[in-house]
Parts: C-alpha cells; sequence; structure tokens
C-alpha cells in the first residue's frame, strides 16, 4: 500500500507537478483540496501475475548477461513523444524493452548489475499514485489523469526481476553509477535524460549493434506472433476491399484498415501507405489525403501491430474497380514474376542480398522488353550505372519483427551481406515504379505504380510466406476482390 504523506508533503508535490507540466487552462490546487484528495481511497491488492511469456524473457536475459560480464547495462522503455504543445502519441516500449520483458511503461529503466558471474535485474517504474497529490494533480501520470499503471510490487512480479523501485530512485542511483565510474553501457535513443547521464562511448554502438542481432532468428513463439498480425492484417484488408467501391479518399481507406488494426491487436505496425492512381509511385505515401479514382490502382501497404509489438508488413496493388486495365496487368505480372524469383531464394545458406539479385534480372528483362529501358540487361545491371534503378527504387528485403525494420543496428556482415538461417524473417517486396512525368517511359504506363510483398520465414526446407493467405497473382486478386465484393 502506498505510504501516507504529510498534506504538506502532499501541496509540495501537487505544486512540483503543475509547475512541471503548466498550461495556461491549469488550476493550483489549495491545501485543503490536497488534504481531501488524499484520503478515502480504498487500496487495491496487489496482482502478483507473471508475464505468460516470462520464461522467454528470462533465457533472453541470461544470454545477454553471458555476453557482457562484468559490465552494467541500461535499457530504457522510452518516453511518451509530444504529438502537439502537452498532448502525447500513445506510448509504445522501446523495441529492445520489449524483447527482454514484453512490455513496459513510460520512462521505465532496466539494469543489468554484475553480480558475480552473471547480473541481477533492478528496473524502475511509475509507482502507484492514488491518494497522493500527484494522483490528481500531474496530468501526465495522475492516475485520475492517465488510468493505474502496474506498480513496484505488481511489476516486480509481472517482470520477474530481481529488484524493483519507483521512477523517483532513478536519480539517485544513476548518479551513483556516475560518481563511482563503473563500467556502463547504455542503449541511446529511448530517453534523452539518460542518456544526457552517461558520455557517449564507441561501446554503447556496438551494445545497441549486439542487441539487434540477438533478433536476427526468431524463435516458434515469435513466428506465431508474426502469423497471428498477418492473419489479423488479411482481414483488414478485406475491411478496405470490401468498402472500396464506396469510398472516396485515401484517409477512408487508412481509416479502415486502422479499425481492424485496434479492434484486434495494439495498433498499425507503421503509418498505413494508401496510394492511389500515380500517388504510387512514391515509395512512402502516407500522406493519403488524394482520391479514389475509378480505373487507377490502390498500393496498400500496411501491418497490423500485436499486443506483444510483433508486426506484419504486407502490400497489395488492387484494381479500384475490380478489374486490372491491360497496361496495369502488364506491369503488375511483371512484378509477380520478380517476386516469385526472389522468393525461391529464401531458403537457409542464401546470402541476403540473393533474393534482390533475382528480383531486379527478371524487372530489369520486363523493362526491356517494354521498352521503357533502352539498353542491353548487363548494361542495365552493371553495378557502376544501374540503370534499372530508376524505376524500381529499392531492394526487395528487409528484416521483420518487432520493428517493420528489425535490426537496424545489426552489422553489415551479419545482416545485409549475412546469409539466411532457419529462423530468419524477412520481406519479399519487389515494385516497379513508372512516374507520370518520366519521359523515358511509354506513356500508356506513366503513373502506374505496383508493389507486392510478403512477409517470408526461412526454414530448414522451402520458406514458409506467412502471407500467403492474401492473393498475390493478378488473377486471384481480382477473383478475391470480387467475391468480397459479392
Amino acid at each position: 500500500m502506498q505510504r501516507p504523506l504529510t498534506v504538506a508533503r502532499m501541496e509540495s508535490d501537487a505544486l512540483e507537478s503543475v509547475s512541471r507540466e503548466k498550461a495556461a487552462h491549469d488550476q493550483q490546487p489549495p491545501q485543503a483540496l490536497v488534504a481531501f484528495m488524499s484520503r478515502d481511497w480504498i487500496a487495491r491488492p496487489v496482482e502478483r501475475v507473471a508475464h505468460p511469456q516470462l520464461a522467454r524473457f528470462l533465457e533472453r536475459r541470461a544470454a545477454l548477461s553471458r555476453a557482457f560480464p562484468g559490465i552494467y547495462l541500461l535499457l530504457p522503455a522510452g518516453c511518451e513523444r509530444v504529438r502537439a504543445n502537452d498532448t502525447y502519441f500513445r506510448f509504445r516500449p522501446s523495441s529492445e524493452f520489449a524483447y527482454f520483458m514484453g512490455a513496459g511503461e513510460p520512462d521505465a529503466l532496466l539494469v543489468f548489475e554484475p553480480e558475480g558471474a552473471g547480473h541481477r535485474t533492478h528496473l524502475f517504474v511509475p509507482e502507484h499514485n492514488r491518494g497522493t497529490a500527484a494522483g490528481f494533480s500531474d496530468r501526465a501520470r495522475g492516475e485520475l489523469w492517465v488510468g493505474r499503471n502496474r506498480g513496484v510490487e505488481e511489476s516486480r512480479t509481472f517482470y520477474g526481476v530481481d529488484r524493483c523501485e519507483p521512477l523517483g530512485a532513478m536519480e539517485r542511483y544513476i548518479e551513483t553509477l556516475r560518481s563511482k565510474d563503473h563500467p556502463v553501457r547504455v542503449l541511446r535513443g529511448s530517453n534523452a535524460e539518460v542518456d544526457a547521464r552517461f558520455e557517449r562511448r564507441d561501446a554503447d554502438a556496438a551494445f545497441a549493434t549486439h542487441l539487434s542481432e540477438m533478433r536476427l532468428r526468431k524463435d516458434d513463439y515469435e513466428v506465431a506472433e508474426l502469423r497471428n498480425a498477418v492473419e489479423i492484417t488479411k482481414r483488414a484488408f478485406e475491411d478496405v476491399i470490401r468498402s472500396l467501391p464506396t469510398m472516396k479518399t485515401e484517409r477512408e481507406v487508412e481509416a479502415a484498415f486502422w479499425s481492424r488494426a485496434r479492434i484486434e491487436a495494439n495498433d498499425v505496425g507503421y503509418l498505413t501507405i494508401a496510394a492511389a492512381g500515380a500517388h504510387a509511385c512514391t515509395l512512402h505515401w502516407t500522406r493519403n489525403d488524394g482520391p479514389l479514382e475509378p480505373g487507377s490502382l490502390l498500393l496498400l501497404d500496411a501491418g497490423v501491430e500485436c499486443d506483444s509489438l510483433y508486426t506484419a508488413d504486407v502490400t497489395r496493388s488492387l484494381p479500384i474497380g475490380g478489374r486490372f486495365s491491360p497496361e496495369q496487368r502488364t506491369v503488375y505480372d511483371l512484378v509477380f514474376d520478380a517476386q516469385k524469383a526472389a522468393m525461391e531464394a529464401c531458403v537457409a545458406g542464401s546470402d541476403f542480398l540473393e533474393p534482390n539479385r533475382r528480383a531486379m534480372r527478371v524487372l530489369t528483362e520486363g523493362l526491356i522488353e517494354l521498352k521503357v529501358l533502352r539498353c542491353s540487361l548487363d548494361e542495365a545491371l552493371d553495378p557502376e550505372k544501374q540503370y534499372h534503378r530508376r524505376y524500381t527504387l529499392h531492394n526487395v528485403s528487409h528484416m521483420l519483427g518487432l520493428d517493420v525494420h528489425d535490426c537496424a543496428r545489426a552489422r553489415s556482415e551479419q545482416y545485409k551481406y549475412g546469409r539466411l538461417e532457419p529462423g530468419t524473417v524477412l520481406t519479399v517486396e519487389p515494385g516497379l515504379y513508372l512516374q507520370p512525368d518520366d519521359a523515358t517511359v511509354p506513356e500508356a504506363l506513366r503513373g502506374i505504380g505496383v508493389r507486392i510483398e510478403d512477409d517470408v520465414v526461412v526454414t530448414n526446407g522451402a520458406p514458409e510466406n506467412l502471407s500467403a493467405i492474401l492473393p498475390s497473382s493478378a488473377a486471384g486478386v481480382e477473383g478475391w476482390m470480387r467475391q468480397l465484393r459479392s
């Protein structure tokens, strides 16, 4: 139960809280209100429930401990991000924190403290503040403003840590680490206040790299979560397809997809790309403010993020009217053939760039046949020229997991120039973007943008396409849309 505070202390806390988050419309609570708000709250029992995946997280922490003997490791959960003035985006913990903890609250900090041959875990979390001045006066953290958090005792059990303390104890703890000059590694970029307390070292970057490389191979649970994310993503795509005949703008597409993501999961894993017509030629079109014109294509690149924070990443290029035009079908089939060639290379032992090389060859051959490129295949693919990239722009793969672009701090030799292994999850997403103002493109093809993207697991045998449950051939897409609209 929360230790009772004196009225004077509560009033001081209240004034400090209001000062810290002061806005023009704020009120300053009188002492009598502070005293009144501090009493007669019914104590809630502590819920001693462990995270259902705690055993998995403990194994990961043990592996991290073995990699950094004798070193303090600091992993912040991250902070709330300002959206506008004093309003915030919905909080999502850093992916690294989530990998070892499964969840997290704003400003939390996980510390691995050297102990013997290993480490003990020390967690700092927001404490319960109902019955304190902050509980009603702090708009950012007060329980009457933002809801009840897990608290110290519940967090210790839920996260399975050795020690848990309130955030208020964190500053003095960090100063102790600094003053005694302990060897410390900080995962930077999630909490500016923690970052500022420690001098930046090259070893911090090496620490972040190690954390990324731990995530290069997914276990059975992670693959199951990604499969679940894809299944919900399929239903979100179908929500869009059913409503497409009456939709007028890209915003309606985004809203329909997001609705399913919030109903069945945590959120979308990234900003939805709902690019209609020539907007599909802009790779990351997230403005989503354009019209849906009959006869044009809708490039929908979107993914649902599960409550576990694993995300899907799927793209389908949909004919808004239900059928591809001959020109659209030509471009679409070329991208589809390129993806098929890339998929065949997603096998254990293949290097990460082999799917890209195969897809680029197919796309370039097609561009020459369509008289978009007017040179030889060898010249177009020459590393010193790469003319094909004018129309393809990007490579076909990236890792997928807790982040849509997962494992981003891994070393190139382990990622880009590494070998695919069982448990690797990557996207396969060739695309062609024939800009509406590109004079090298035949007029009939200008403004057509097509991307097909699937989420693939490398296995000991054939690759598993998690998103094969969404039709991807031209005929399959047309049939899918026809069925959903009947």
